[in-house]
């Protein structure tokens, strides 16, 4: 099906970074917007397969809000730059980021290659619509990647519109893609992309763009595809997974040691307050290690829980970023009084490979969650829902559950006696540690059955060094 858009206009300006959730996925926030360009022939309608060239491995999409201007503007006001937009449509801003290199900044072949501006199925009449009240939302393969909307905008349309036309000339026709939220990703050959706009009444319509192969190879002159891990990260924004979490070297070490000396020995390499105080298994026996992905609750404000607690909230973005691996971690400021957690979302992040949750909130359907087998540690039982006490406000950002401080990276151990934070730089030098504790109280509890007094033993003192080397050459024999 064709672009709605009729005549190609004059010329495709992209912004760089625009919604707040993607500055906080990227690590910056422009003071200004930035732009490139993409050329008319990019245009394409819905329907249209998109192409990823041979060679390349990373297709990148990003759902977007375009608009079309209706009338000639050249330095206009930022309050009046809304007037010039006639239309607004749904768009995916498609790219392979093998390419980027070799046009850095200036995004022509890895974003300009034809078909790779999907716009469509309708056009919205921007006289109907507010524009700070749009709602996108992206789908890969049917499942939600992206969902936000324009309130959260860095550069409200009608400050883009003011901003270029200080010095470019718009005209009826041409396009502004006005950014990407969190979520955008890579898409592989056989994935169908899907991106909405709308306003709750009215709606474009789901631009819907396959993906597929090229079914030749590119020609030998000019850059080639290339791959580095920079570029794999910048392409899979928040959905990367630089190789295994957790070496499985490493997580072995720490399931073979107990809570409680991993505790004892963090607190001898100055870190005493690892713990995360006042959890509890929910299930008997649980065994956690994994690596923290973090989401963070603030005290419930009415007149705020409409715009972050409903729709697709930290909650819900904190487990659909889950990967296989990591721990859900939730800072609920220790408040047990409503929910953070219940079954279905327990089961998505099952899903998901996450290897456990801990939360210092409540958890809701503990039976349900307890029937499904993912290690949980949380504050209480408790059957309300997070409106009650809690509002999910972000995801990925350093959090205080149960008293410890935990950084998203950081590894999560659990097991009957409760929940430690490990460093991971420190992780192997603790394992090492943690098993030669361990042996000494093996040792010890031998003496001690065998009827040895406590005194110059627990802990092991110079008395007992030598019988202790005997005893470990005995042992390892």
């Amino acid at each position: 099906m064709p672009h709605p858009l009729g005549n190609p206009p004059s010329k495709i300006i992209a912004v760089h970074l625009n919604f707040r959730s993607r500055a906080k996925e990227r690590g910056r926030t422009p003071a200004h917007p930035s732009y490139f360009l993409k050329p008319p022939s990019s245009l394409a309608g819905t329907e249209e397969a998109i192409i990823r060239p041979r060679g390349c491995q990373l297709m990148g999409f990003e759902g977007e809000i375009a608009l079309v201007i209706g009338s000639r503007a050249q330095r206009v006001a930022p309050e009046d730059g809304w007037s010039y937009v006639r239309w607004v449509t749904a768009a995916n801003d498609a790219g392979v980021y093998d390419l980027r290199y070799a046009d850095r900044g200036s995004n022509l072949r890895s974003k300009g290659a034809d078909g790779f501006t999907p716009v469509g199925p309708r056009l919205l009449d921007a006289r109907q619509l507010e524009p700070a009240g749009l709602r996108l939302r992206t789908w890969v393969n049917g499942e939600l990647v992206q969902d936000d909307t324009t309130d959260t905008l860095l550069f409200p349309f009608g400050e883009l519109v003011a901003d270029l036309s200080r010095l470019v000339t718009l005209e009826p026709g041409d396009v502004i893609l006005t950014g990407t939220p969190a979520g955008a990703s890579v898409a592989e050959p056989g994935d169908v992309v899907e991106v909405e706009v709308g306003d709750g009444r009215l709606s474009t319509g789901v631009l819907r763009s396959p993906i597929a192969s090229a079914d030749h190879d590119l020609e030998p002159w000019g850059a080639q595809p290339k791959v580095d891990r920079a570029e794999e990260e910048s392409a899979y924004g928040s959905a990367y997974v630089p190789g295994p979490f957790l070496d499985e070297s490493l997580a072995r070490g720490l399931r073979s040691v107990a809570v409680a000396t991993i505790s004892a020995q963090l607190r001898r390499h100055g870190l005493p307050h690892m713990s995360v105080d006042g959890v509890r298994p929910l299930s008997p026996a649980a065994t956690m290690v994994g690596v923290a992905h973090t989401l963070r609750y603030l005290p419930l404000r009415e007149d705020l829980f409409e715009r972050y607690g409903t729709g697709m909230n930290a909650q819900k973005r904190a487990i659909e970023q889950l990967r296989p691996g990591h721990v859900l971690v939730m800072d609920a400021r220790r408040d047990t009084s409503a929910g953070t957690l219940g079954d279905i979302l327990a089961l998505r992040a099952q899903q998901r490979g996450a290897a456990g949750v801990v939360t210092d909130g409540g958890l809701r359907d503990s039976a349900a969650v307890a029937a499904l087998g993912l290690p949980v540690f949380h504050g209480g039982a408790h059957p309300s829902v997070l409106g009650r006490r809690h509002v999910p406000w972000d995801t990925g950002v350093p959090v205080a559950c149960g008293g410890a401080l935990v950084q998203p990276g950081d590894l999560i151990v659990g097991d009957d006696d409760g929940v430690v934070v490990v460093p991971p730089d420190l992780a192997a030098e603790l394992i090492v540690d943690c098993r030669e504790q361990e042996r000494q109280e093996r040792f010890i509890t031998e003496q001690v059955r065998a009827g040895a007094s406590v005194d110059g033993l627990y802990p092991l003192g110079p008395a007992w060094r030598d019988a202790y080397e005997t005893w470990c050459k005995g042992e390892t024999q």
